[in-house]
């Protein structure tokens, strides 16, 4: 690779695109707070709010709250108000770096859902813990039994850099490039709990991965660094700019070669850029890739060297692209010691104390205590010897956990849901059993890996864009009755030729229906699919109106809504892309809803 520095002119003066409408970025001069939300960040940082939680509000109340922490200051510690707000209580958010745990730090969560948190814990996309009825009398006591075990809920929600994903099997996969773990670590450091990006326009996603199998969705992710080698040498493909929700977009490559000892400095500098250049005149516009968007990646990659590296990057090709589209970690595996690891499925990631308790006592009895959370909402077990892992297998099944799952038991994602969300307007999670044991007992012998992710809101927290089949929840009033519905997204995948699904027009399915349209679907499929034939190509090989009649002629009777038939408008979610929701607002209408029977 060329060194191209003695053509890279530091002192060239840099050429700032500025938008038409000022967008309230700094780099630019626009210091002056364009939204409620900029103005609760100017009036105070985030993270001064800890003191207020421990020594004011937790002995004085939820009534002590001042409604602009309520709302938006104690995000920077994990705390979301959760449905409904009259319980006075919260989801709690909890940062799992990389997915990386061991036993004690999971039987000390398992505690404080136990004791705290109704026995509940959800495993989420992003390799975190959530635990759900937290009191705010209680806060103070959950973090220092987190902290005493090497966990923190700080920065877990916000705009600040969130949990940053890492490969769950790093350090142990056979086949990995290098163990990112250090330079994870690293770069977790250095942007987490620090003024100096505490108030970035909007959330910050970052992955880092040295497996060849790019298993933690960099793709969508603002930075993704993915390892690979390059004539013998071992670096990074960074790319940037990646995210969901309601503009879906693909990170875009810098197109540098980046060594492993200069990938946080690289972190540091595209973070800078952001907090610096990020618009922060529109929630629904801030994240780094409407920036992306704006500027292009050659300016983008511009602007980080010339005004904040002060070098140039040294020019590479992309990395690999991956044939590996699911990445869960599910089954059996080799590691590159000889011993191997176990990964598992939970049910759309909802779990529970004992069966979280169970996990941490069975990797101590099998392995070394390692345990390792999945983008995917799976659990792994590591270093597990060879003659021990029927007796793992075997304990697993007995809490309620399947190392050999169906396909449709390892393949449903679901978010957070109506249950807790004050974003969702839909159910979610609670669907997930139903159709699982529907299709297990309706398809028994369906061995094709289908992804069926299922998301409360438009704003994609499980990924229904990325889903072979991924539903996104609406409210419809049909016969005058607020009735849950839910959009179609097919063939959505990453890896290669990777893209969003396109949604199925006039296929909006009704909630009670959604385990008869799958298996009406996949009937379809197996009937019409040519030999050999995966989900992901069938409908890949489906043009737009075809995929639309595909949908429509999978639906059973009485369970399609067509469009325009509600006698209401359509509710989607009240915050599409932004999720810094005033207390009670705007979610009153779905929350008070009757709910189906189940």
């Amino acid at each position: 690779m060329p060194d191209e520095d003695i053509l890279f002119d530091i002192d060239a003066p840099v050429d700032i695109p500025r938008p038409k409408r000022a967008q309230g970025q700094w780099g630019l001069g626009y210091m002056e707070p364009l939204t409620p939300q900029e103005q609760n960040k100017r009036n105070q940082d985030g993270l001064d709010v800890y003191d207020r939680i421990v020594h004011q509000y937790s002995r004085d109340g939820w009534d002590s709250i001042d409604p602009a922490d309520l709302s938006g200051r104690f995000r920077w510690y994990g705390l979301y108000t959760q449905r409904p707000e009259e319980d006075q209580r919260f989801m709690m958010r909890v940062r799992v770096t990389g997915g990386q745990l061991n036993s004690e730090q999971l039987l000390a969560c398992a505690g404080i859902a136990e004791k705290y948190g109704k026995g509940v814990i959800d495993v989420t996309d992003r390799q975190n813990f959530q635990f759900h009825h937290i009191r705010i009398e209680d806060v103070p006591h959950i973090w220092a039994t987190l902290s005493a075990v090497q966990l923190s809920t700080m920065e877990a929600c916000g705009d600040t850099p969130r949990t940053m994903l890492g490969c769950p099997t790093a350090g142990v996969d056979a086949d990995e490039y290098i163990d990112a773990t250090p330079y994870l670590r690293a770069v977790t450091a250095r942007l987490t709990g620090t003024k100096e990006f505490s108030n970035l326009p909007r959330k910050y996603k970052v992955s880092i991965t040295g497996c060849t199998h790019r298993c933690a969705a960099d793709e969508v992710n603002d930075i993704g660094a993915v390892a690979h080698r390059v004539d013998g040498r071992v670096g990074f493909d960074v790319t940037v700019g990646g995210g969901l929700s309601t503009t879906p977009f693909f990170a875009r490559s810098l197109g540098a070669f980046v060594p492993p000892d200069e990938l946080e400095e690289v972190c540091v500098a595209i973070t800078q850029v952001f907090r610096d250049y990020g618009f922060r005149r529109a929630r629904n516009r801030a994240r780094l890739k409407f920036l992306i968007m704006e500027w292009g990646i050659e300016k983008f990659r511009e602007v980080l060297e010339k005004k904040y590296l002060k070098r140039r990057l040294v020019d590479g090709p992309p990395a690999p692209v991956t044939e590996a589209s699911h990445r869960d970690h599910v089954g059996v595996h080799r590691q590159k010691d000889g011993s191997l690891y176990v990964g598992f499925a939970l049910v759309a990631g909802r779990s529970n104390a004992a069966q979280m308790r169970g996990v941490a006592e069975l990797a101590r009895k099998y392995g070394r205590g390692r345990v390792r959370t999945t983008t995917q909402q799976k659990m792994v077990i590591l270093d597990i010897p060879e003659s021990k892992v029927e007796l793992l297998i075997r304990d697993l099944a007995a809490i309620g956990l399947d190392a050999r799952p169906s396909s449709f038991r390892r393949s449903t994602m679901a978010c957070t849901g109506i249950e807790f969300c004050k974003l969702a307007v839909t159910e979610t999670k609670g669907y997930v059993p139903t159709i699982v044991e529907h299709l297990e007992r309706r398809l028994p012998d369906f061995e094709d890996y289908v992804r069926i992710n299922i998301n409360g809101c438009p704003n994609s927290c499980a990924r229904f864009q990325l889903a072979d089949i991924g539903f996104m929840g609406s409210v419809a009033a049909i016969d005058g009755v607020p009735t849950e519905i839910f959009q179609v997204h097919l063939g959505g995948h990453l890896g290669t030729e990777n893209r969003f699904g396109r949604l199925a027009k006039g296929a909006r399915v009704r909630a009670d229906r959604m385990p008869d349209f799958i298996e009406a679907m996949l009937r379809v499929y197996l009937a019409r699919r040519s030999a050999g034939q995966g989900f992901q190509e069938f409908i890949n090989e489906l043009d737009d109106a075809s995929l639309q009649r595909f949908a429509r002629e999978s639906m059973p009777e009485g369970a399609l809504v067509e469009a325009g038939s509600s006698d209401a408008p359509v509710i989607h979610a009240v915050r599409a892309e932004g999720d810094m929701a005033l207390p009670g607002g705007g979610y009153k209408e779905a929350a008070d809803r009757k709910r189906p029977e189940r």
